[in-house]
C-alpha cells in the first residue's frame, strides 16, 4: 500500500473518530417544557388579543403607523397579498395614503395556547379597502401569531388568505 493511501485512510478513520467522539461529548439538552395556560387564563388571553387585534384593524383604518411600531415584535413577518413584509414595511405602509379603509369586521376568533409566550388567533375578515385604487381581497382568513416579550404580547406574524365567498 503507497503512503499516501495509508494517509487518506488515516485522514477518513481520524474523522471519523473525530465525529464520533463529538457526539459523545456534547451534553443532551432537552427542551425548556412551559406550562400551558388554564382555560380561565385561555379566556382572559383570547379576550386581551382580541382587543388587539381590533384594535389593530381601527389603526390600520386610521393609517396609524406609530401604533404599529409599539404593537408589532422586532422581528415581525407579515404575509399579505403582495408578498411577505417586515416590521419595518409594514409601519411605514400603515401609515402612508396608499390604503382607504372605508370599512371592516372582523369575527370568528379562534384562540390556539402553544405554550405562556405563543398563541395563534385566528379570525374572518372583511372590508372595503383599496390600495393603489385597487379593491384589497376580501372576505379573508386571518392567522395573527401572538408572543410574548417581557410583560408585553407582540404580534410576530401575520397572514392573510382569501377566503371562498
Amino acid at each position: 500500500m503507497s503512503t499516501k493511501a495509508i494517509l487518506i485512510r488515516i485522514t477518513v478513520v481520524s474523522i471519523v473518530l473525530l465525529s464520533g467522539l463529538n457526539l459523545i461529548a456534547k451534553p443532551i439538552v432537552h427542551p425548556v417544557q412551559r406550562k400551558a395556560p388554564s382555560r380561565s387564563d385561555n379566556k382572559s388571553l383570547k379576550e386581551t388579543l382580541v382587543n388587539l387585534e381590533k384594535q389593530s384593524w381601527m389603526a390600520w383604518k386610521n393609517r396609524d403607523g406609530k401604533f404599529f411600531q409599539d404593537f408589532l415584535s422586532d422581528d415581525h413577518v407579515e404575509v399579505g397579498f403582495g408578498g411577505p413584509a417586515n416590521k419595518a414595511l409594514v409601519v411605514g405602509f400603515v401609515g402612508s395614503p396608499a390604503c382607504v379603509v372605508k370599512s371592516y369586521s372582523v369575527d370568528r376568533f379562534e384562540l390556539t395556547v402553544f405554550d405562556s409566550h405563543t398563541a395563534l388567533l385566528t379570525y374572518h375578515a372583511v372590508q372595503d379597502t383599496t390600495c393603489g385604487g385597487k379593491p384589497v381581497p376580501s372576505p379573508a382568513w386571518v392567522s395573527s401569531l401572538y408572543v410574548k416579550r417581557g410583560n408585553s404580547w407582540l404580534n410576530a406574524l401575520y397572514q392573510q388568505t382569501p377566503a371562498a365567498r
